[in-house]
């Protein structure tokens, strides 16, 4: 069982940054890979960015250059660095766990609100 709880969300005006962190329990984190989704007020949950168990990323196209995702293994947390934040940016962030050898996420958080004012 991995438990994992964000932070770092907030208010920021447009241009800013924030950075979210997500703490997980467990003694195999670093077996583990992670992910951060968002969803936004009458939208679907979508993919933001997701980091391997080897450190290996990807983003969605639209925080590509904008948002880096990185991983402390002896802190058994991750990082969402959001930079260039624009108001479509505004969503409740979700981090999400699965074990490097399933396909789908098993594990959520309970969430984080970014608010972007243009």
């Amino acid at each position: 069982q991995v438990q994992l709880v964000e932070s770092g969300g907030g208010l920021v005006q447009a241009g800013g940054s924030l950075r979210l962190s997500c703490a997980a329990s467990g003694r195999t984190f670093s077996s583990y890979d992670m992910g951060w989704f968002r969803q936004a007020p009458g939208k679907e949950r979508e993919f933001v960015s997701a980091i391997t168990w080897n450190g290996n990323t990807n983003y969605a196209d639209s925080v590509k250059g904008r948002f880096t995702f990185s991983r402390d293994n002896a802190k058994n947390t991750v990082y969402l660095q959001m930079n260039s934040l624009k108001p479509e940016d505004t969503a409740v962030y979700y981090c999400a766990a699965k074990h490097r050898i399933t396909a789908t996420y098993a594990y959520w958080g309970q969430g984080t609100q970014v608010t972007v004012s243009s």
